[in-house]
C-alpha cells in the first residue's frame, strides 16, 4: 500500500537504559529515509512502562542522537504525557464494540479468522501471519497507562508517520497493530523490519562481542562520523560500493530497497579500523580540538585536571601520533609521558637486548647521559642520531636497541611517538633530569 504525502519517520526508544548500537541503527535508517525524501524525522520517547524506566535514559538518548548529528525535526514527544489521548481512543473502541473492560484494564478484541498480510520494505516481501495466533490483548492497563501495542498505533497515526522502521523482533506484533489501524479505519503506514545484529560468533549481540551503549563508544574515543559509517553498513549496502561515507553521502544513496535480509555481524576490529581511517583524514586543527575536548570531558578517571594538556601542546603532538592511533582515547597512554614524569619498571629495561647484566646496562645509560649533557642546545636531530649510532657501534649494540633504551629512559615505555620529536616537546632540560633520575635509581626504581 503506497503512502501518500510527505515522508515522515520516527525513532521511538523506551528509556529503559542507554542507547545501544541496534537502536542507533534504527534511528540512523529512519533519519536517512526522511532526509533523503525531504521528509520529517521525529523522536518519541515511549515511557509508559513505568516499572522499567531507568533515570537518565531519556537524556542519554537525546544527547547521543545530537552527538551523532541525527537532529530530529519534531519531539521529543513523551508518551507518559499523553494518557488522556489513549483513554479517549480506547473508549472509542469500546463504543464500537471492538474493546471491553476486564479486571480494571481495557482489552482489544483481535480478529480471530483469516490472516493478516503486509508488504515489508526490507526485502520488499509479503509477510502473512494467521490471526488465530493472536489472543485479545490489553490496551490500557489497570494503572491507566497504555501498553506498547496500543500507544504505538495511536501515536504513529496522530504523528502522521508514513514509514515505521524497527527490528525484526517486532514482526510478531505487527498483525495486532494492523488490526488496530483497521479498527479505526486509519491508513496503514509502511513497515520496515531490520534483521538482528549478531556477534562475531553469530549469536545474539552482547557486551562480550564489544557491543555497548553508544555513549560508552563516545567515552572510548570513537568519532561520531565513524560510528555512523560503521552502523549504516550493518544491514545496508551502498549502491556505489563505497565503505567510507559521510552522512550527506549516506542520505544521497540510502534506500530501503538496498537493505540486506541477512543478519549483519558486529565486527569491533572493523569499527576500530574505520575510526582510525577517519582520524587520519581529519585536519590537524580539527583533530587537535577533538582531542582537547576529549581529554577534558570524557577521560574522567584517566586524567586529573592538572594533567590536561593545553591545545598548544596537543597541536605539537598530533602530527606525531595521527598515524598511530585508532581512537581518541589512544592519545592518553601514548603521550602521557610527555606531560609528566613516567613511572619506571625494571622489567621493561630487561626486555631490551642490551646486555643482561644490569650493571653493564647502567653504564651505557651513564654514557648516554654524558653525551646528552655535552650536546649544544638546541639539540639537532642529525647530531642526536649520529652520536648514538656511534655509541651503539662502539658498544657492539644494535642501533635500534640503543634508541629503544633512550626511549624507555625518557618515557618509561617501549612504544611512543617518534623519539627525537617527543624529546623536543618535552624539553632538553626535562629529558636530562629524567635520565639522571634513571641512572641514580637504576635498577631499584
Amino acid at each position: 500500500m503506497e503512502v501518500m504525502g510527505k515522508v515522515k519517520t520516527r525513532f521511538a526508544p523506551s528509556p529503559t537504559g542507554a542507547l545501544h548500537i541496534g537502536g542507533v541503527r534504527t534511528a540512523l535508517y529512519a533519519y536517512l529515509l526522511a532526509r533523503g525524501s525531504n521528509g520529517i524525522f521525529a523522536l518519541r520517547i515511549e515511557d509508559t512502562d513505568q516499572e522499567r524506566l531507568v533515570p537518565g535514559s531519556a537524556e542519554d538518548i537525546i544527547e547521543t542522537l545530537k552527538w551523532l548529528g541525527l537532529e530530529f525535526d519534531e519531539g521529543p514527544i513523551y508518551q507518559s504525557k499523553r494518557l488522556k489521548i489513549y483513554q479517549k481512543y480506547a473508549q472509542e473502541l469500546i463504543d464500537k464494540g471492538l474493546a471491553y473492560k476486564k479486571d480494571g484494564a481495557i482489552w482489544f478484541k483481535t480478529v480471530k479468522d483469516g490472516e493478516t498480510s503486509w508488504t515489508d520494505l526490507a526485502g520488499n516481501k509479503t509477510i502473512t501471519i494467521a490471526n488465530s495466533l493472536h489472543d485479545d490483548f490489553v490496551m490500557i492497563k489497570s494503572d491507566g497507562y497504555p501498553t506498547y501495542n496500543f500507544a504505538v498505533v495511536i501515536d504513529d497515526h496522530l504523528m502522521e508517520i508514513t514509514h515505521i522502521i524497527r527490528g525484526v523482533e517486532f514482526i510478531s506484533s505487527t498483525p495486532k497493530h494492523i488490526m488496530l489501524f483497521n479498527a479505526f479505519s486509519w491508513q496503514l503506514p509502511q513497515f520496515v523490519h531490520l534483521p538482528l545484529i549478531l556477534g562475531s560468533d553469530r549469536s545474539k549481540l552482547s557486551k562480550r562481542h564489544g557491543a555497548q551503549a553508544a555513549s560508552e563508544f563516545r567515552k572510548d574515543g570513537f568519532l561520531p562520523e565513524a560510528i555512523l559509517n560503521f552502523i549504516v553498513l550493518l544491514g545496508w549496502t551502498s549502491p556505489s560500493g563505497r565503505e567510507i561515507m559521510t552522512l550527506p553521502e549516506m542520505i544521497d544513496e540510502f534506500s530501503s530497497k538496498d537493505l540486506n535480509l541477512a543478519n549483519p555481524i558486529f565486527d569491533m576490529t572493523k569499527l576500530e579500523w574505520m575510526n582510525g581511517e577517519y582520524i587520519r583524514k581529519t585536519q590537524i586543527s580539527e583533530l587537535k580540538s577533538q582531542i582537547f575536548q576529549y581529554t577534558r570531558e570524557l577521560s574522567s578517571g584517566v586524567l586529573t585536571p592538572k594533567d590536561h594538556p593545553t591545545e598548544e601542546e596537543i597541536e605539537k603532538i598530533v602530527p606525531l601520533i595521527r598515524e598511530r592511533i585508532k581512537k581518541l582515547s589512544d592519545f592518553i597512554p601514548l603521550t602521557d609521558f610527555i606531560f609528566e614524569k613516567p613511572e619506571y619498571d625494571i622489567k621493561i629495561f630487561q626486555k631490551i637486548n642490551i646486555n643482561s647484566d644490569l650493571l653493564e646496562q647502567k653504564k651505557i645509560l651513564e654514557k648516554i647521559l654524558e653525551i646528552l649533557e655535552n650536546f649544544k642546545k638546541p639539540w639537532q636531530a642529525k647530531v642526536f642520531e649520529a652520536a648514538f649510532r656511534k655509541l651503539a657501534q662502539d658498544e657492539n649494540i644494535k642501533a635500534g636497541d640503543m634508541f629503544l633504551l633512550i626511549r624507555v629512559a625518557v618515557s618509561g615505555q617501549a612504544v611512543t611517538p617518534p623519539l627525537f620529536e617527543s624529546i623536543k616537546i618535552i624539553g632538553e632540560d626535562e629529558v636530562l633530569d629524567r635520565i639522571r633520575g634513571v641512572v641514580n635509581t637504576y635498577p631499584n626504581f
